[in-house]
């Protein structure tokens, strides 16, 4: 029967950690890779019965591959510290287990909350990130950020649920909404590239049509609404950070 190695890379998962862990007990071994925490993420997580490395930070892709690579099994989950295996995805990996094949690989059906309040629609309800896979046959790809593994592999799906728990307040939203656009201006900006204050406020008004109007957001409620809006800011912040430095470029 295939071992089956959790990795999970983590930085400042204090509050987040233990629940991942303790959803994960079932596993051959637990790889928690961490990119320089100041809290109590490496104690915990050694307290958690994870192995624990060190690992330099070299965006999402990267670094999620170097720790892979680190894991002391073939097969490997991908888990954010964020998340958590449901007691029916549990049961469905290891009815997996034993017949599983490198030529195989699996996205997973995500089910994520918003302000501690379980998000049905705003384009949600169609995630299914590929987290259980074969590293002789997928890996990740290099993307600083909104990373994702890729392979030639036959994807199946599993619909018992991986559950996330993104931003619980405004204010860690606004943070990592900070943190995100830095890292998508990072990797799109391109010197030849036109970017305007128009188009920037375009892409932020598209971004909420479509996650409310079009994907439906407008069922979630005011969380729904709110998770709609930050997102819309989001898009704009960053166009507007493409903005900003391709006028810096051209005044230098």
């Amino acid at each position: 029967m295939s071992k089956i190695s959790v990795v999970i890379i983590t930085k400042d998962e204090e509050k987040n950690i233990i629940r991942c862990l303790q959803s994960v007990q079932w596993a051959d071994e637990i790889l928690v890779a961490d990119t320089g925490s100041k809290d109590t993420t490496l104690q915990l997580a050694e307290s958690g019965g994870a192995r624990v490395i060190k690992l330099s930070w070299d965006g999402f892709g990267r670094t999620k591959q170097k720790a892979v690579e680190a894991a002391q099994n073939d097969w490997i989950l991908s888990l954010d510290a964020d998340e958590e295996v449901s007691p029916e995805l549990k049961v469905k990996i290891l009815e997996l287990q034993p017949q599983l094949h490198e030529a195989q690989v699996y996205k997973i059906k995500r089910i994520s909350w918003y302000l501690g309040k379980k998000i049905r629609w705003c384009g949600w309800q169609d995630d299914f990130p590929l987290r259980l896979f074969n590293r002789k046959t997928a890996e990740f790809n290099e993307k600083v950020v909104h990373e994702g593994v890729k392979t030639k592999a036959k994807i199946s799906l599993i619909t018992a649920p991986l559950n996330h728990y993104t931003y619980p307040n405004l204010s860690d939203h606004v943070s990592k909404i900070n943190f995100y656009t830095n890292l998508n201006v990072e990797e799109k900006y391109s010197k030849i590239k036109k970017y305007t204050i128009t188009g920037a406020l375009f892409q932020g008004m598209w971004k909420f049509i479509v996650m409310y109007f079009f994907k439906q957001g407008f069922r979630d409620g005011k969380t729904g609404f709110l998770l709609c809006e930050n997102s819309a800011i989001g898009q704009y912040l960053k166009y507007l950070k493409l903005w900003e430095m391709r006028q810096n470029d051209l005044t230098h």
